[in-house]
């Protein structure tokens, strides 16, 4: 590959003032509320973006072009079924009570709904969360930075992936460090705009060299280009699962959860100016969400469409020999890091590097200058991605952790100060997931991995606890470990079909093999939620919940409806969420 001076320039200039954000907020962060929270002071429309663009991170670009490349257009369902209808039910429902509570944080409103062991449980897995998920994103750009052989002649081939890795983590550590969360929403939207601007032309692109839709229809057949159609059953449809398992699965649980209970998000919306903004942010988000299918799972499938590579169909190993190596589409066969040779699986077949659709189509149809452009919108969701889990962990670990349980009368100088440790402690913690991640040919089955195993559990104790006020913390806190415990157990026991023994299950004995990855984090999410949704009304019904004055404001009959008469019908956040859902609707339909 040949970056022109301009390519270069771009990506200069995005480093340069990704970091200059930092320095330059960097003197309004006096307080730790300034630091972890943007001092409450940004408008809904700033929010909206940076709450969309913080999800909108590496596992979204690369993760969802690679299950385009995958699955096909079936990926769709990660939006208009695992997205959409949970994000309209955080802005009506789940808004007012986190807003409202003046919670810090997830797990600080789990504390005033239930009490301080359910919060520590909750605080030490979503912690542990955010570091793989960041470990993702930092992973998928290492793969990027390798790909595209920046460092190429500068350094031997073997360490150009370890370099990379810690090249992404101290940007990412520099503009954090300096700027807090105010630092990492006014980045974000920078990033949401780089982006849209580096892809569109991408789909367009590619679009007209393949023929358009039709052109993708004909050549990938109707399995892959239905969203609907096959979901009968898991054996007719590239995605390995049923309707049953689509809905309740991806629809319900894992959306919902991640939704809902995930902090990453949810600190965005907390960031609002007022609650009737913190309310409009999810629905605002819903908007361009919707649509960014067709802004990152079509590349994949475009990428799988192509029938001519973009290099020769040889690879240098690590060491020196050349090998040959097989493509689907644009799709090259995954390397192993260390030997340099192609990966297998069970059955001795390629095992393709779907995370490489969307680069690959980079290479394949941008010239010079576009190149630079869409590289950099490349660069920037890795950076978003990266930023919205480190300041969701460093907010975690200093309220929920460290002062709650290690240091509570520090003052407010020193909890602003172990934020900024704690940023450096996340990242550290990052690199050493972003290589455990190279163990998956799509980064988006390992991040729903990991929201099966920590946001399906915790979502039965957020809906029990919202709606029924006799849920007890007792309950709370033995159904998040029963249900944690039955998600482990499960994916101990089961194996996607053609996959090795380990990190992909079946580490504690093969008992039931899945079509797909993803299908096995279906099912692992149900497990987990239907475990604790019964084990914490079984334990709740026997001990004593909370007096109702001390519930007031975090269960929904208990809690004052927002006030909305002042407001002209077309402010009104149901008007908004209305309109999303009809537009839901009319997607489905046209792709079913």
């Amino acid at each position: 590959m040949n970056l022109g001076l301009v390519d270069w320039l771009i990506m200069l200039v995005y480093f340069v003032f990704v970091l200059g954000i930092g320095f330059a907020l960097k003197r309004y962060m006096r307080t730790s509320h300034d630091f972890f929270l943007a001092g409450r002071s940004i408008p809904a429309w700033v929010c909206g973006l940076a709450f969309i663009s913080a999800n909108l991170g590496a596992q979204e670009v690369i993760g969802m072009g690679a299950s385009g490349a995958k699955y096909g257009i079936i990926t769709s369902h990660f939006y208009w079924i695992g997205a959409i209808p949970a994000m309209v039910f955080v802005g009506i429902f789940m808004m007012p009570f986190y807003y409202g509570s003046k919670a810090r944080s997830v797990p600080e409103f789990l504390r005033m709904r239930f009490d301080e062991k359910t919060r520590a449980i909750n605080a030490f897995s979503f912690a542990i969360m955010t570091v793989f998920s960041s470990g993702i994103s930092m992973y998928a750009m290492a793969l990027l930075i390798e790909t595209l052989g920046l460092f190429d002649g500068l350094m031997p081939h073997q360490y150009i992936f370890h370099v990379s890795v810690l090249l992404s983590a101290v940007i990412v550590l520099g503009y954090i460090f300096l700027g807090g969360l105010t630092s990492a929403i006014y980045n974000e939207v920078l990033q949401f705009f780089l982006i849209v601007a580096g892809f569109a032309p991408l789909v367009w692109i590619g679009l007209r060299n393949v023929g358009g839709w039709h052109g993708i229809q004909q050549k990938l057949g109707p399995s892959m280009t239905h969203s609907w159609r096959g979901m009968a059953h898991a054996n007719t449809n590239p995605l390995g699962v049923e309707w049953v398992g689509l809905v309740m699965g991806l629809g319900f649980v894992l959306s919902f959860g991640y939704w809902c209970t995930d902090f990453l998000v949810v600190q965005r919306a907390m960031a609002a100016d007022s609650e009737e903004s913190a309310r409009r942010v999810p629905l605002i988000a819903a908007i361009p969400k919707m649509f960014f299918p067709f802004l990152v799972i079509l590349p994949g499938l475009i990428a799988v469409s192509v029938t001519s590579h973009m290099a020769a169909p040889t690879t240098l190993s690590a060491s020196g020999a050349v090998t040959p190596q097989h493509y689907k589409g644009l799709i090259p066969e995954k390397m192993n890091l260390v030997t340099g040779q192609p990966v297998v699986d069970s059955k001795g077949e390629p095992v393709y590097n779907y995370d490489l659709a969307i680069p690959a189509m980079l290479l394949h149809y941008f010239p010079t200058g576009v190149l630079g452009l869409g590289l950099t919108a490349l660069l920037a969701s890795f950076m978003s991605g990266m930023a919205g889990n480190v300041t969701a962990f460093n907010t975690v670990w200093t309220y929920d952790i460290y002062q709650a349980y290690i240091n509570k009368r520090g003052t407010d100088a020193h909890y602003l100060w172990m934020g900024r440790m704690a940023t450096v402690g996340g990242v550290a913690l990052s690199v050493a997931a972003a290589y455990a991640v190279t163990n998956f040919n799509n980064i988006m089955d390992a991040l729903q991995l990991i929201f099966s195993l920590v946001n399906a559990p915790l979502f039965a104790t957020f809906l029990l606890g919202m709606f029924w006020k006799k849920t007890t913390g007792h309950g709370a806190f033995v159904g998040l470990l029963t249900g944690t415990a039955a998600a482990l157990v499960h994916h101990g026991l089961t194996l996607p079909m053609d996959a090795n023994p380990g990190i992909h299950g079946a580490w504690i004995h093969l008992v039931h093999t899945y079509p797909s990855d993803m299908a096995q984090n279906f099912w692992t999410a149900i497990f987990a939620f239907s475990v604790n949704l019964v084990v914490t009304i079984a334990v709740s019904l026997v001990t004593e919940p909370k007096p109702e004055n001390e519930l007031v404001g975090l269960v929904y009959s208990l809690t004052p409806k927002p006030v909305e008469g002042h407001l002209e019908w077309w402010q009104k956040p149901s008007t908004l969420a209305i309109v999303v859902l009809v537009l839901l609707v009319a997607l489905n339909l046209v792709f079913a």
